[in-house]
């Protein structure tokens, strides 16, 4: 068999492979343009509801949460087996790596219900960007949250200018916008920093022509949040 032979067979079973997972995930996509027809997902998922259901759905979730009275909605076996099929998460959330901000818990929410991206500083970088379009496209995701949070470190070192080794600067790199915008405001300059930060990751999210043109069709909103450390309370940024 000839290399050409050869490559021309590696690349119909590479296309074979990626078609037959897009239709295992109940996803079939046709390039127009720039346009995609996303098809639902084969087995049932949870109820269509618009934008500001969903968001709703995340501050009672954390309501529940801060109030100790916490649902733990689809956390069962029978959940796990149910998306295990396919999923439909309601939301998205860009947060910080952080430990102590784990989205499930706070939001008080449970398997399939979240699409989460978790990154030090949660900036959207071109990866989070391109996993945050496939979660609200291909998926369905209604809202996106950019989660910024109390005392965040990586805000922190970007605010006293650290010198830091490997990749870490990148992500100081992503940060220094919202810090710059926060300079001159009153009161506590970490604080001021850490939700400016959300507002510039926020801002860079809408300029993604593909979550631009869902935001314009009411199909998707785009918010920040301040988590805070001590209460577990999510406050809107604005």
């Amino acid at each position: 068999m000839s290399k050409k032979t050869q490559k021309g067979n590696l690349s119909r079973r590479t296309l074979f492979k990626f078609g037959a997972g897009a239709i295992g995930t109940g996803v079939l996509t046709a390039g127009i343009g720039s346009k995609l027809i996303v098809s639902e997902p084969a087995v049932a998922q949870q109820k269509d509801i618009s934008p500001d259901q969903a968001l709703q759905s995340l501050i009672e979730g954390n309501q529940r949460f801060v109030t100790r009275k916490r649902r733990n909605p689809n956390q069962t076996p029978a959940r796990l087996v149910e998306v295990a099929k396919a999923q439909k998460p309601f939301a998205s959330i860009l947060g910080c790596a952080d430990s102590r901000v784990p989205a499930e818990i706070v939001f008080d929410q449970g398997f399939g219900d979240l699409f989460v991206c978790r990154v030090a500083g949660n900036v959207a970088t071109p990866e989070e960007i391109g996993s945050l379009e496939f979660g609200s496209l291909v998926l369905g995701s209604k809202v996106i949250m950019v989660l910024g949070h109390e005392r965040c470190g990586a805000v922190d070192a970007t605010i006293k200018g650290a010198q830091v080794p490997g990749q870490i600067g990148s992500l100081i790199d992503a940060i220094k916008p919202g810090v710059e915008k926060s300079k001159n405001l009153p009161g506590d300059k970490l604080e001021n920093a850490c939700k400016a930060n959300v507002l510039v990751q926020v801002e860079k999210l809408k300029s993604s022509p593909v979550l631009s043109q869902l935001i314009d069709t009411n199909k998707l909103t785009i918010v920040g949040g301040y988590y805070d450390l001590d209460t577990g309370k999510i406050t809107m940024v604005s």
